[in-house]
């Protein structure tokens, strides 16, 4: 029998494959090309991948003798072998594969299927193509965080307005609101991994849900297809489990793409002012009008802004069709959810390559702050703290301070020293108050209302502060670290089980 490459050929193929992601990085936001190879295994390999581990353990447990199991061996191989020249086809039933087998095997080419399903199969193949594509999802994830990251290092001290209700409320930097995003990432990531433990268990051997009379070893077959072991009640493996799994997966997706949604939507937002200080460089992201020349259409946004919404509505899709179903229909046994991880995994590819194409006008951001008021939060706190003023009655104060500046049409800084001084006095009568007289100097009020005051004075846990922010940023490279080293473990542990399989298989077949 010719056997297939060397071990060591195969095991460096194994290990690099999952990264075929990546082939996606820095890609236009264009629709892939009609007929495009996926860079994902099909049905057929994963059939011929579970025939492999039916056969070694079919053998192993004397279900099958060993010469016949010989026979076997050489007819899984060669039906993989010719499902992989061009042209060839590659059934995904296994009611049609089976037959390829037995026409060079004969009937006897049947007992490898001892004790098994199509309904377990089915399971199975669910599991290992969803394990691939999740995978590949926590690349992408850890992809688009490095760059959220390293944005953020490159904007500690970049002051931003922060909105609330849609209006702008206190001034931040870019660095903390990125950081926010980067915990909202991390927590998909946390929940891809726990997702993945679950994912990782095999059904294969519960038969159509209660197992046979075959001394079937699903621990052994778990452990030749990479699984970290089976799911331990049968009826559940082949009938259950592939309902509630994917409700977890395709969830985890929708909460990811509702996260990037609403930092796009951010980002958009920036596009309606006719001098913004976020912009995506000009280039395969932006786009013009067919009609008017000064527009610089936010395509990248727009994209990926529709492809968030996408995955939300294709992880309903998969609620909706798994809905009200008696178990064991194949409604929720199709491949709403591997659609769904992909459309995912190159969700946060195109957001990684946004990022790396954004443009930060650091000073006009500055003057969006201070075009506004949204420091007088801390005009009120510094009333209260420095001067014993209630925050109450301060934050009245300051409220009335920026109803004189709008309606005069003043930045906060070009009130009158005088003025200010007066509307504090009205203010606190309200209040019956006995200290009327302003308690700030002309030149601390105006430092009170800078945005650099208030954000070195920002104390809290998580605050904007600069050495806070850089605390934060420091925790969150270590998570980023983490998985990146999770991701690594399972894709070698995939890798390397894959190559014992191939060694117990073949092995048997000498």
């Amino acid at each position: 029998m010719t056997l297939n490459k060397p071990l060591s050929l195969r095991i460096a193929r194994l290990a690099l494959l999952p990264l075929a992601a990546m082939t996606l990085s820095h890609a236009t936001f264009a629709a892939p090309a009609a007929g495009k190879k996926s860079p994902y295994h099909d049905y057929f390999y994963f059939l011929g991948e579970m025939n492999k581990a039916s056969t070694v353990m079919v053998i192993e447990n004397k279900i099958v003798p060993p010469d016949l199991g010989k026979k076997i061996v050489s007819a899984v191989d060669q039906v993989i072998k010719n499902g992989d020249l061009p042209g060839a086809k590659r059934p995904s039933d296994y009611l049609q594969y089976e037959p390829l087998i037995l026409a060079i095997a004969g009937p006897d080419g049947s007992r490898m299927h001892s004790g098994r399903s199509r309904q377990d199969i089915l399971s199975t193949n669910r599991r290992l193509m969803q394990r691939e594509r999740a995978l590949d999802l926590m690349e992408a994830m850890n992809k688009s965080k490095t760059e959220v990251l390293e944005l953020a290092e490159k904007n500690l001290d970049t002051i931003v307005p922060a909105y609330t209700n849609g209006v702008q409320a206190q001034p931040t930097t870019f660095a903390h609101y990125l950081l926010a995003f980067s915990s909202a990432f991390g927590r998909d990531s946390t929940r891809l991994q726990e997702a993945y433990a679950r994912l990782n268990l095999s059904p294969l051997g519960a038969g159509a849900l209660g197992t046979s009379s075959f001394p079937v070893d699903r621990r052994r077959l778990a452990e030749l297809l990479g699984f970290d072991g089976p799911i331990e009640n049968s009826y559940d493996a082949a009938q259950l489990g592939a309902l509630d799994q994917g409700v977890e997966l395709v969830g985890l997706c929708s909460n990811a793409a509702l996260t990037i949604g609403i930092l796009m939507q951010d980002f958009h937002t920036q596009y309606h002012q006719p001098y913004p200080w976020i912009m995506i460089r000009e280039g395969r992201l932006t786009g013009t009008s067919s009609i008017m020349p000064q527009k610089r259409n936010p395509y990248g946004l727009n994209v990926l802004r529709l492809q968030a919404s996408e995955i939300v509505g294709g992880a309903m899709t998969f609620q909706i069709e798994a809905h009200n179903v008696s178990p064991g229909m194949p409604d929720y046994k199709r491949d709403q959810v591997e659609q769904t991880l992909e459309l995912t995994s190159n969700a946060f590819i195109k957001l990684a390559d946004l990022l790396d194409n954004l443009v930060i006008d650091k000073d006009r951001a500055l003057q969006e702050v201070d075009a506004d008021y949204s420091t007088t939060t801390e005009l009120a706190d510094i009333l209260q703290r420095d001067s014993d003023v209630p925050f109450r009655v301060g934050h009245h104060f300051a409220s009335d301070l920026v109803t004189y500046g709008r309606t005069n049409k003043m930045k906060p800084a070009d009130i009158p020293f005088d003025i200010v001084q007066k509307i504090y006095t009205e203010a606190v009568k309200k209040f019956d108050f006995e200290r009327t007289q302003f308690p700030l100097t002309q030149e601390q009020y105006k430092k009170s209302l800078t945005a650099q005051n208030m954000l070195a004075s920002s104390k809290g846990l998580g605050g904007p502060q600069r050495a806070e922010v850089e605390r934060m940023l420091g925790v969150e490279k270590a998570k980023l670290a983490k998985d990146v080293e999770w991701l690594q473990q399972q894709r070698q542990k995939l890798a390397a089980a894959s190559v014992k399989l191939d060694q117990a298989f073949y092995k048997l077949g000498k």
